[in-house]
C-alpha cells in the first residue's frame, strides 16, 4: 500500500471556495490511482484555505506525471465554481511535488494538472506527456478562435459572449456583481436628479459642476478649475491620459503656415519661433490621420471630425504653451489659426476641438486598439499556442488572463450598436476608420517606449513624468523577463527550435499585424535578444501602457469641457464671432454627458477581485 498527501488550497478572492464534491486521480508513469473523494469532517475548500487529503494506491505510480481534478455538485445547489490555486503531492518516496491550477473549475468540469517546472516541447520525453501537450492544445485551438474585427482590422476572439467564456478567464462572479453594483448606483443618482437621457443642453459651466454632486477626485476638481489656463493645457499632453503623441519640431509643416508675427509675442522676450526651434523648444501635435474621417450624422445634420495641428512653446518657465492652433490640415480663409491673443472663448473652441481629435485617437486608438485589443490578439495567441506547462505561459497569463471577458463586454458597451462610440463625433463607423488607419501605421518601434520616446525627441524636455516613469518600468520588466527568459532558453537556438514559441509569434504577426512586413513587427524570433524585447513590449503594454491610457480618465474626463467625446456643432472657421454660449451649444446635452459620465466611472473603476500570481 502506497500513501500520497495532497495539499489542496483554495484561493482567497472573494467566492473562490464551494460546498460541491471535488475529487483527484493521480496518475504516473506505472499507474494510475483510483477516482477519490476529497473529504473531510466539516466543510472542505473554504476561501483561502488549505486542506489535507490522502489518496491511497495499492502500490507506486513511479513518476507522477498529472493530477486530474473533477467537480460534482451536491444535490439541490445552485452553481458553485470554485477556484483551485495548488495542488501539492508529497510521494511515498517523499518528494514534494507542486502542480499549480490558479482557475476556476465549474461544475461537471474538470481539469488534468501538470506538476513540477515549466517545459518546453522538446523536452518532455514521455509519451504520456507528450500525447498529453497535443491533446490540450488541438482541444485550445478549437476553443479559441479568431475573427476580424472588421474589414482591415485586427482579429479577435470569437466569443460573443462574456458567459461563453471558460471560467478561468472569466471575471469571477464577485467581481463581474461589483461592476453590476457600482454602475446601478451611479445610474441611480443620475435618475433621481433627472438627468438621464435629457436633452436639455447645459446652461453654463458652473451648472455642469452639478455632476461633481455624484463622484469626484481631488485630480477631477483640479481639472475643473484649470481646464481654460494654457499652461495646463500643455501638461495633459505630457501627462495626462493620452501622452505619446506631442513630438519636437525641427521644421514647421508647410501645411501650417505659422509665421514669426503670428507667435512672437508668446516667445521669450527677443527670441523668435526660428530661434526657439533650433534650441529643440517648439513640439507639435498633428492629428493628420484624422483627415476625412467620417463624421457622426447628429439630428440629420453631419459633425466635423477636426484633423487639427497644435503648436507649442517651452517657455524659460519649463511650461510647454499652445502658442497655435489650426483646426484642419488645409489652411485656407475659412481655416485660420488660432492664437492665445485672440477672442478668449475663440482660443478656447480651437482648444477643445483639438482635445476632442486627441479624446477620439485616445479612445479609439491608444486606449482601446493599442492595449485591449493588440493585448487580446497576445492573449488568444497565448492560449492557443502554449501549453499551460510553458514557461512562456507561465510568464505571460497572469497579465492577460482577463483581457477578453473586459474587450467582450468593451465591444459591446464602446462599439454596439447603442455603444458609447455613437455618442462621439465620428460615430461608431468613423471609430473603426480611425483605428483601421492606425493599424496600418502602427510600427513595432512605437509599441516600444525607450524607442518611442526617442523618435519623437522627448528624452530631454522637463517634467515628462510619463517618460521618466514609463522607462523605469520597463526596464523592470525587462530585467525580470531577461532572468525568465535566459534560464529557459540558454542559447539563441533554444530560441529558434522552440516550435510553439515559433507558433505564437507567427499568429500575432498574422492575426494582429494583418501580415504587414512594413511595420518592424517579428513574425519569428532566432534570438534570446529578441524575444526578450518582445515579450517585454507585450508585458508592458498590457499592465504599464494600459494603466497609463485608463486609469486616469475620471481624473482628465469627468470635468466633460476639458475632453470630450462629442462636440455637437462645427468648429469656427472666423475669429471674434464665439461666446459662452456658443461653448455651451458645442458641448453633449446633459443626456449625453451623463452616458459618457457612466462609462467613464466604470473603465476608470477599481475592484477588489485582484489575483495574486507567485
Amino acid at each position: 500500500m502506497a500513501e500520497y498527501k495532497l495539499q489542496v488550497s483554495t484561493g482567497d478572492m472573494p467566492s473562490a471556495g464551494t460546498w460541491d464534491h471535488v475529487s483527484v486521480t493521480l496518475i504516473g508513469s506505472d499507474g494510475e490511482s483510483e477516482k477519490t473523494d476529497l473529504d473531510n469532517f466539516g466543510k472542505d475548500f473554504c476561501t483561502g484555505k488549505t486542506g489535507t487529503y490522502t489518496v491511497k494506491t495499492s502500490s507506486s505510480l513511479g513518476k507522477l506525471l498529472l493530477v486530474k481534478v473533477e467537480k460534482d455538485p451536491r444535490l439541490f445547489f445552485q452553481e458553485d465554481e470554485w477556484y483551485c490555486s495548488t495542488i501539492e503531492v508529497t510521494t511515498p518516496e517523499g518528494d514534494a511535488i507542486l502542480f499549480p491550477c490558479h482557475r476556476w473549475i465549474s461544475r461537471g468540469e474538470y481539469v488534468e494538472l501538470r506538476g513540477g517546472r515549466a517545459m518546453k516541447f522538446l523536452e518532455d520525453d514521455h509519451p504520456l506527456l507528450i500525447e498529453h501537450r497535443k491533446k490540450e492544445l488541438t482541444l485550445q485551438k478549437s476553443l479559441y478562435q479568431w475573427k476580424p474585427l472588421a474589414e482591415g482590422l485586427l482579429h479577435i476572439s470569437s466569443f460573443e459572449n462574456a458567459s461563453e467564456l471558460p471560467a478561468e478567464i472569466r471575471f469571477s462572479q464577485a467581481k463581474t456583481d461589483e461592476i453590476k453594483d457600482a454602475n446601478k448606483q451611479l445610474g441611480r443618482k443620475f435618475h433621481f436628479k433627472g438627468m438621464v437621457g435629457s436633452i436639455k443642453k447645459w446652461e453654463n459651466v458652473d451648472d455642469l459642476k452639478r455632476l461633481f454632486n455624484f463622484q469626484k477626485t481631488p485630480m477631477s476638481e483640479y481639472v475643473a478649475e484649470h481646464w481654460k489656463e494654457d499652461d495646463f493645457y500643455g501638461y495633459q499632453f505630457l501627462n495626462g491620459i493620452n501622452p505619446t503623441l506631442i513630438k519636437r519640431c525641427s521644421d514647421l509643416p508647410r501645411n501650417f503656415p505659422v509665421t514669426e508675427e503670428m507667435v512672437k509675442p508668446f516667445l521669450a522676450e527677443g527670441s523668435s519661433l526660428m530661434r526657439e526651434i533650433g534650441k529643440g523648444n517648439i513640439f507639435l501635435y498633428d492629428q493628420k490621420k484624422l483627415d476625412g474621417i467620417p463624421p457622426y450624422v447628429y439630428n440629420g445634420e453631419s459633425l466635423t471630425v477636426t484633423s487639427g495641428l497644435c503648436l507649442f512653446y517651452l517657455n524659460p518657465q519649463n511650461k510647454l504653451m499652445p502658442i497655435a492652433i489650426q483646426l484642419h490640415q488645409q489652411s485656407s480663409e475659412k481655416n485660420p489659426i488660432f492664437l492665445p491673443s485672440d477672442l478668449e472663448t475663440d482660443w478656447l473652441l480651437a482648444k477643445m476641438f483639438i482635445k476632442n481629435a486627441d479624446t477620439l485617437d485616445h479612445e479609439a486608438v491608444h486606449h482601446l486598439m493599442n492595449t485591449h485589443f493588440m493585448g487580446e490578439v497576445y492573449t488568444v495567441a497565448t492560449l492557443r499556442c502554449f501549453p499551460v506547462i510553458h514557461p512562456l505561459y507561465k510568464l505571460l497569463i497572469p497579465h492577460c488572463k482577463s483581457t477578453l471577458d473586459i474587450n467582450i463586454r468593451g465591444r459591446v458597451g464602446l462599439m454596439g450598436s447603442d455603444g458609447i462610440f455613437k455618442t462621439s463625433t465620428a460615430g461608431i463607423e468613423g471609430m473603426i476608420e480611425i483605428m483601421r488607419r492606425s493599424l496600418h501605421e502602427m510600427t513595432y518601434s512605437s509599441v516600444c517606449l525607450p524607442e518611442n520616446i526617442a523618435a519623437r525627441g522627448l528624452e530631454s524636455i522637463p517634467n515628462y513624468y510619463y517618460r521618466d516613469d514609463g522607462l523605469k518600468l520597463w526596464s523592470i520588466i525587462n530585467s525580470f523577463v531577461r532572468a525568465a527568459v535566459e534560464y529557459y532558453y540558454p542559447s539563441d537556438a533554444d530560441v529558434a527550435k522552440d516550435t510553439e514559441l515559433q507558433d505564437w509569434i507567427c499568429e500575432i504577426f498574422i492575426y494582429g499585424l494583418l501580415r504587414n512586413y512594413g511595420s518592424g513587427f517579428p513574425y519569428s524570433f532566432q534570438s534570446i535578444e529578441e524575444l526578450i524585447k518582445f515579450i517585454t513590449m507585450v508585458i508592458f503594454t498590457v499592465s504599464v501602457q494600459h494603466a497609463a491610457v485608463n486609469n486616469g480618465q475620471f481624473d482628465f474626463y469627468y470635468w466633460t469641457p476639458n475632453a470630450v467625446l462629442l462636440l455637437r456643432k462645427p468648429p469656427p472657421t472666423t475669429k471674434g464671432q464665439s461666446s459662452m454660449e456658443t461653448i455651451m451649444e458645442t458641448l453633449p446635452n446633459v443626456g449625453e454627458t451623463v452616458a459618457i459620465s457612466v462609462l467613464i466611472n466604470q473603465l476608470s473603476g477599481k475592484y477588489s477581485d485582484v489575483v495574486r500570481f507567485i
